[in-house]
């Protein structure tokens, strides 16, 4: 109301040769609050005393496109043009945009062609005009993708001409958005905020931008635009799509309507109710809409592309790809359609046709940043090699190949054993798994950009992930992230890739942390204050802490969460209940009640039975976990009352640690951990204790501290490794070699714990991994690589292999043939090799 109250004192004060613009001003401050039909029948009467005014024609045709009302906005339009006066060239423009619309595209260039041919006469124009050769250089940039640059340029002109024309601001930064540069489009908006903070188009921009940037915040912005014109379409249709990544579709529905209701003719609402009915698995639905967009608009390719975007964002990797493929088939330069195709057509493992499609697209848009990071990783896949291994294609980086090859495969031959018979379920095979040892190159592979905050990806039969190499050593187990991604294999399968988010990531993550001790990770502080906190999310809107988080570790703290809710359902329900929940999300339009139906319980009674597990699990450290009172270090001796505090507990037990004083700090670790078991981060008293005790010399102590920790978190590697030299002290060879495996699940390019496994293995005779070991040092390059040829050749000879024993040892002596212990060993294969041939 903010604009109505403003222009209607200004028309009271204007003089009269200024009451046409008063006019225009009122109408102008009607159509950014929204009130179309009031601005309407007020230009209408206006119209009627000025019917030749370009100014009120103009306004009253926007008002008829916002509406809807085509044929109304082209009569205006067209009667500009035709006075042959002011604005011909914006008539011209908006004209277009009707042509568009009804899928005119020819007549629609036409015009801009028209409008650029006046500009570069070199005519003096308006900002007006100019603004209109902005937007006709923006259209024709699609297909000479140069006059992006050129319409940026004009854009400028206008503003420095006229700095007040928000118009012209807005449209300059939805271009710079529209090409993928949102750093300087949210700078434009912000400047036009700046200049109107309650501008409903400007707040519309900024929502954009900060939804492009995987911000909470757009919610927020776009809620703030509808409340200052809640008829702005293209608001509630970005509302309705932020609510569909919350996969919150019966919200997203009445956005959509909403944006219907005020502009039946809406294509962007139209093509957004039909991702809806798709995504809710509605063929019937979907239909009526698909029909009634194309008969608005027979060439109207973001419907599909729409679909392609939203199919991909919720896993349907094979329908975005067919969906990708009809928006290039209704228009030839849809790139945005030919990047998608392509990107899907990757996730799908179709890797040249791909390829094919990513670079047809960039050749149109160059600016896509997405695609051109894709097409640049794409150039490096040379360096790759891809092994067939029956049930699995495995791809890794040439200087990786060597050392991973047998460990993923070996892994990955475990996962798919155990969730064949745990899911009674096979997904489609093969399976591709990639491994990049370059974070960024797995993030691009991901998402298209680099910087992603993920660790592994399945998109279906193909799963995408980290290699240890890509990672700080340490702050990664690689080992149970191809586990949690080839859970993920299952889950799509067996549910056609249509399983809520938060129940496919919770459900893997659980995987996780029943496959071995200490995968998945486990409870820390965090979590349960959050929980203490009330910052925790109900489970029906669980999807909303993987999408749109609200504060920093929400994320994380949603996949443990849900992975609870899964250690929940199978204590109380069995398994069962599980897998009977995904076979439901394949056929279910309704999958946020599926888990509820099955259950037969409201989400209410659903939640509440969920907090009274997690409590009862958590129970002594929720206690220990709330304030209480601190106690000076100073006062403190053995017989001190300890406060049930935790963190009282653990920060007097490090203080003390760190001044020397080794009895008292055991006192207050060993109470904290009583108070916390569950905690064995890095920084956790396992660790501390550990620690205090190697220093007293208590080897038996430390171990037990270690074998706790890390069968609460199998990710600190350091803490394998004392294990293992713990274990091997106390003449433990099998305890140590576990340790040691564990241990390279977290990082395996450690040339000297490939060799000390390799020794245990040996000594429990267990000669083929021993064997295993020989070859991954071999892998990593050794300095002295005659030597590791031997250790190989005698583990072979060892068990049985005596052809692949010769082998090495002939590598051996070719570098050291002087190798007084490889002559040996070949005289010996020799001699039994003969000795074999005489008993024949």
């Amino acid at each position: 109301m903010k604009y109505i109250a403003l222009l209607l004192l200004l028309a009271c004060t204007l003089p009269s040769p200024a009451a046409t613009d008063a006019q225009l001003e009122r109408l102008e401050a009607l159509r950014l609050a929204g009130d179309y039909q009031a601005a309407l029948e007020q230009g209408r009467g206006d119209l009627e005393l000025e019917p030749d005014d370009s100014r009120l024609l103009i306004l009253l045709g926007e008002l008829e496109l916002a509406t809807g009302k085509l044929d109304a906005a082209a009569t205006h339009f067209q009667r500009v043009i035709e006075l042959s006066g002011q604005d011909t060239l914006l008539a011209r423009s908006k004209l277009a945009e009707v042509q568009l619309q009804r899928g005119e595209r020819q007549a629609a260039a036409d015009l801009w062609r028209q409008i650029r041919e006046t500009y570069e006469t070199g005519s003096a124009l308006s900002t007006r005009d100019l603004h209109a050769v902005a937007e006709a250089t923006r259209h024709l940039g699609k297909s000479d993708p140069q006059l992006f640059k050129q319409a940026v340029r004009i854009f400028d002109e206008v503003l420095r001409r006229d700095p007040a024309n928000l118009d012209a601001g807005i449209a300059l930064g939805e271009l710079l958005l529209e090409k993928y540069n949102n750093q300087e489009a949210l700078q434009v908006f912000q400047e036009v905020l700046s200049r109107d903070d309650r501008h409903p188009r400007a707040l519309l921009g900024l929502a954009r931008s900060q939804h492009f940037d995987y911000s909470s915040e757009a919610v927020t912005s776009t809620l703030k635009a509808l409340s200052f014109n809640p008829n702005l379409v293209p608001a509630r249709v970005l509302l309705a799509r932020l609510l569909i990544e919350l996969e919150q579709f019966d919200d997203a529905r009445r956005e959509a309507e909403l944006a219907l209701q005020v502009n039946p003719r809406s294509l962007e609402a139209l093509a957004t109710l039909a991702v809806i009915h798709q995504l809710e698995h509605d063929p019937a639905g979907f239909e009526e809409i698909e029909t009634r967009v194309l008969e608005l608009n027979p060439g109207y390719a973001g419907l599909y592309t729409l679909l392609a975007e939203m199919s991909a964002q919720n896993r349907l990797y094979r329908e975005a790809a067919d969906f990708a493929r009809r928006a290039v088939e209704l228009d030839p330069e849809s790139w945005q359609g030919y990047g998608l195709l392509g990107m899907n057509q990757l996730r799908l493992g179709q890797m040249q046709a791909g390829r094919d499609n990513l670079e047809r697209s960039f050749s149109g848009d160059p600016y896509n940043v997405w695609i051109k990071n894709t097409l640049q990783l794409a150039d490096s896949f040379s360096d790759y090699v891809e092994l067939d291994q029956g049930s699995f294609r495995v791809v890794l980086h040439g200087d990786e190949n060597a050392l991973l090859e047998e460990y993923i495969h070996d892994l990955a031959q475990q996962a798919y054993r155990s969730f064949s018979a745990r899911y009674n379920h096979r997904p489609q095979l093969p399976i591709r798994i990639e491994l990049y040892p370059d974070h960024a190159d797995f993030s691009v592979r991901s998402v298209g950009l680099a910087g992603v905050g993920l660790l592994g990806v399945a998109f279906g039969p193909v799963v995408a992930m980290d290699s240890p190499a890509a990672r700080e050593r340490g702050t990664f187990n690689w080992g149970s992230t191809l586990w949690h991604e080839l859970a993920h294999v299952f889950h799509l399968s067996m549910t056609d890739n249509r399983v809520p988010r938060w129940f496919s990531e919770g459900l893997a993550v659980y995987e996780e942390r029943i496959a071995r001790p200490g995968w998945g990770g486990d409870v820390d502080p965090g979590f349960l204050q959050a929980y203490l906190e009330g910052r925790l999310l109900p489970l029906s809107q669980l999807n909303n802490g993987f999408v749109r988080p609200s504060y920093p570790e929400q994320i994380i703290h949603s996949y443990f969460q849900a992975s609870l809710v899964f250690e929940f359902i199978e204590t109380r329900w069995g398994f069962d209940t599980i897998r009977k929940v995904l076979s439901a999300f394949r056929d279910s339009r309704m999958p946020h009640t599926v888990l509820l139906d099955e259950l037969q319980l409201d989400s209410e009674t659903l939640d509440a039975a969920f907090d009274a597990f997690l409590e009862d699990k958590y129970s002594i450290a929720l206690q220990a976990l709330s304030p209480g009172a601190g106690t000076d270090s100073s006062r403190l001796s053995p017989d001190t009352a300890l406060p049930d505090k935790y963190f009282d507990q653990y920060g007097l037990g490090t203080q003390l640690l760190e001044q020397g004083d080794l009895e008292l700090a055991e006192l207050f670790l060993t109470r904290a951990q009583q108070l916390f078991p569950e905690y064995a981060g890095g920084d956790s008293s396992y660790w501390l204790l550990a620690q205090l005790y190697l220093k007293q010399e208590r080897a038996a102590a430390a171990q037990q501290q270690l074998e706790s920790m890390i069968a609460i978190n199998a990710e600190h590697y350091e803490a394998h490794l004392q294990l293992a030299r713990l274990r091997a002290g106390r003449g433990d060879p099998e305890g140590a070699a576990a340790a040691l495996e564990a241990a390279l699940f977290i990082y395996p390019y450690d040339l000297e714990v490939h060799r000390d496994l390799a020794r245990h293995l040996s000594h429990l005779e267990r000669w083929d991994e021993a064997a295993r070991e020989r070859r991954a040092v071999l892998a990593l390059d050794p300095v002295d690589r005659a030597e590791a040829y031997y250790q190989l050749a005698h583990t072979y000879e060892r068990a049985g292999n005596r052809s692949s024993a010769r082998e090495q040892i002939l590598y051996a002596l070719e570098i050291a043939p002087n190798y007084f212990q490889a002559q040996e060993l070949l005289l010996s294969l020799r001699e039994a090799a003969d000795a074999g041939e005489a008993t024949q």
